[in-house]
């Protein structure tokens, strides 16, 4: 990653005085964005109050995490540190304090003044994207996606959903000195580096399908798939005794919805001491489930990092990248190989309870932005 453009630092997350020794990793600067990635295990608080008197010049937004890229790949119990440089990007950021209050025209009018009042200072500028992150146990990212769609318009829009390692007690984001629950901070950037969006995804759909039968939309939990109880009937479809399906399971036996051509994993969080499977993302009745498969995780990432590399090599690669596929690396021992991948292509970024790629909230995948040195010509920017 070059820090002419995007500057990165790590500490752990045990480290005292952790803001001081990433704003000296992080270098002078200055920066228009600060974006913090943090264990759980951190003091997340005590971070939040520090970081706008380390970067007072900077917007600084962030969130917590269920692991974190940095600079050897896939690491745990660390806080990262992105930051852009404002000689070369120009930042504003919007938080949404409450999820369960979501006004989709207000949100909408604000994101819009937002991005006018940097084109109209930053115009010269000529890349516009925005990045979003969002408490991943606030069961609102689609609707928040939908709510931010008529915003957002051709602006591309990448994001993760804050994590908790695998306790999913707590979620939290920050934007400044705020640091919230069933919270969201968007993070709109003007700058030269022309980019490209990416959403990665190995999964391949099988022909065993399901159909939810009783389901709570709001809550994301499904009581029934084929009018049976839903953890039996969903380990009957995969050959499994129910009692021994776990998270590990759900990485393995992921289910997909079918939108126009291509198929989204639909991804089970947890099974509840009912039965019933709480997902991550939007699930409703009549929704016809299929049952898929992971293909070679490391030979399609492999692929799919190199292919950004056709324009030129990119100054940076951040990336949001689903839990599910970190467990399933645990799973096959791949943690070590997916990992030299990331380290080699200067991947940086966290693990998420889910990523947001436009108007969408979806799971199983990782999605993000690779930037370029100004002048760089980039076709096929959407994926």
């Amino acid at each position: 990653m070059d820090e002419h453009y995007v500057a990165r630092a790590l500490v752990s997350a045990h480290e005292n005085c952790p803001v001081d020794r990433l704003a000296a990793s992080l270098g002078s600067g200055p920066f228009s964005l600060v974006l913090l990635f943090v264990s759980p295990e951190a003091d997340v608080a005590g971070i939040v109050a520090e970081a706008s008197k380390a970067w007072p010049d900077a917007k600084i937004a962030g969130c917590t995490t269920a692991g974190e890229i940095t600079g050897d790949g896939y690491d745990e119990e660390t806080i990262v540190a992105v930051g852009f440089n404002a000689r070369h990007f120009a930042a504003e950021t919007l938080l949404v304090p409450d999820l369960s209050k979501l006004a989709a025209s207000e949100l909408s009018d604000a994101l819009l003044l937002i991005r006018q009042s940097l084109a109209r200072d930053h115009g010269h500028l000529p890349e516009e994207f925005a990045l979003l992150l969002v408490d991943g146990l606030s069961a609102r990212e689609d609707e928040l996606a939908s709510a931010l769609a008529a915003a957002t318009g051709a602006m591309p829009l990448i994001g993760g959903s804050a994590g908790d390692g695998t306790h999913f007690r707590e979620t939290l984001v920050f934007d400044g000195e705020r640091l919230l629950a069933n919270a969201a901070v968007i993070s709109v950037i003007r700058g030269d580096c022309p980019l490209r969006s990416f959403k990665m995804d190995h999964i391949k759909p099988t022909e065993r399908r399901m159909v939810v039968t009783e389901a709570d939309p709001a809550a994301r939990i499904v009581r029934r798939i084929n009018a049976e109880p839903a953890i039996h009937e969903y380990a009957r479809l995969i050959g499994m005794d129910p009692e021994s399906v776990n998270t590990l399971t759900f990485a393995i036996h992921p289910l997909t919805v079918r939108m126009g051509e291509r198929h989204h994993v639909r991804a089970i969080q947890r099974v509840l001491p009912s039965g019933e499977l709480l997902f991550f993302s939007a699930i409703d009745e009549g929704m016809v489930l299929t049952i898929a498969e992971p293909h070679d995780l490391v030979g399609h990432l492999s692929a799919e990092l190199q292919a950004l590399k056709a324009p030129a090599n990119p100054v940076a690669v951040l990336a949001f990248d689903c839990i599910l596929r970190r467990i399933e690396a645990q799973e096959r021992q791949m943690t070590g190989r997916v990992s030299d991948l990331l380290r080699q292509h200067g991947v940086i970024g966290f693990s998420t309870y889910g990523e947001q790629i436009g108007p969408m909230h979806i799971n199983h995948t990782m999605t993000g932005f690779a930037f370029y040195p100004p002048g760089t010509v980039v076709s096929g920017k959407s994926p």
